[in-house]
């Protein structure tokens, strides 16, 4: 495998010279450059990344934290990212803190100690600040207007109020919340959409979960049980609509005729349960891929025009609606 300095000899420049190309460091001439990339392509010279990383205090590793790898939604967002990433010529690290802070802190401390360039954030367990204190770029998924870091996200208020008023659309009159977590940003934002789309002809009900399957479902087996009227319900994840589905399959009620559903995110395996979940569908890979370049814009020292971009949802209508 050739070296720098073979690299430098093949070229007719001096170790340094080849040093502040491969870094982009202080001044190359054109003709250097030039001679450089020859004798890299001829000899087939691959950096030495660590090495790099001890002199620059920096790689081309991008960190992708992560809340929950089992909800179908982050798989496919690291998908959009990596893609993204990889086109860019930057790495991607996945790092699931599985909703816990400690986990999601030692990521941090890891990644930090590799010089990862950057992250993108799609989890809410730490402080703004912290990352902030990081002292390099970070682009987070899914904040509010409030929110201190460069952000992506859909626009909960809007997609909430779309999916909750096609249930009323659709003849549903005593219908279900089922949020996410009350110190979420984003779960907030889509119980306010899903209030302001009732109306005085309904009644409704706001049950706390989160985003995952086994906490709705067994939320929804409970509900059922009391015997109240229900016949419409929107979940603020996907994830959690499929654990609502399978609750009411479970009480011998049928879908759609007993029961609506429409859930939130759009997730690929919502086309493939049975009846096909009607969805308010966040442009999700759009979603990873504006983020991603956002940060490496931010790393590459180009100028971002928005530090805040907000994407549009759209319904997805399937077989748990009428």
């Amino acid at each position: 495998m050739a070296n720098i300095k073979q690299v430098a000899k093949q070229a007719g420049v001096s170790v340094a010279t080849v040093s502040r190309f491969l870094n982009n460091k202080d001044y190359v001439s054109q003709e250097a450059k030039a001679a450089i990339e020859r004798a890299i392509k001829d000899l087939n010279y691959r950096p030495n990344q660590v090495a790099r990383s001890l002199t620059t205090k920096q790689t081309n590793l991008i960190g992708l934290i992560v809340p929950d790898i089992t909800n179908p939604f982050f798989p496919q967002l690291a998908r959009a990212v990596e893609d993204t990433a990889l086109a860019l010529g930057y790495t991607v690290v996945l790092c699931n803190s599985d909703e816990q802070q400690e986990k999601e802190l030692h990521y941090i401390a890891m990644l930090r100690q590799t010089y990862v360039a950057g992250f993108i954030v799609a989890s809410n367990l730490i402080s703004e600040q912290s990352y902030l204190d990081l002292n390099i770029p970070v682009v987070a998924l899914d904040r509010s207007p409030e929110s201190l870091l460069p952000n992506v996200s859909t626009n909960n208020f809007e997609a909430a109020k779309l999916g909750a008023s096609y249930l009323i659309e659709r003849g549903a009159k005593h219908l279900i919340c089922l949020r996410g977590t009350v110190d979420v940003a984003s779960s907030n934002e889509r119980v306010d959409g899903f209030l302001a789309a009732m109306t005085e002809a309904v009644d409704y009900e706001i049950l706390i979960g989160d985003y995952g399957f086994d906490n709705a479902y067994k939320l929804m087996t409970t509900y059922l049980q009391q015997g109240k009227p229900v016949d419409g319900i929107f979940t603020c994840s996907d994830y959690a609509a499929l654990g609502v589905l399978k609750a009411v399959k479970e009480a011998g009620l049928r879908v759609p005729e007993d029961i609506q559903i429409v859930g939130y995110d759009g997730i690929q395996l919502g086309e493939l349960v049975p009846p096909g979940l009607t969805t308010v569908a966040q442009p999700v890979y759009n979603l990873g891929e504006q983020a991603t370049r956002m940060l490496v814009n931010k790393l590459e020292g180009k100028d971002n025009p928005d530090t805040r971009i907000v994407l549009e949802a759209s319904l997805c209508v399937r077989g748990t609606t009428k």
